[in-house]
């Protein structure tokens, strides 16, 4: 089971950050690029990152079990 590392503020970044990148398939350039949105969006509902895996980071905050939804 993979172990939460993204906090809630961290999830709300992703979450809108990946729906603007994914906003530009449909308005504004359309172009294909904005499909990489998917990948934060996909982090923010999971709350596990792997890139912050690899490099031991968490946001979610200082306890020392699993973080909370």
């Amino acid at each position: 089971m993979l172990s939460r590392n993204i906090g809630a503020i961290d999830r709300s970044l992703r979450l809108v950050i990946g729906g603007a990148l994914v906003a530009m398939v449909f308005v504004g350039p359309r172009t294909p690029w904005g499909w990489i949105g998917v990948v934060p969006i996909l982090a923010s509902v999971t709350t596990w990152c792997p890139l912050y895996q690899l490099l031991g980071i968490r946001t979610c905050g200082r306890t020392a079990g699993p973080c909370k939804r």
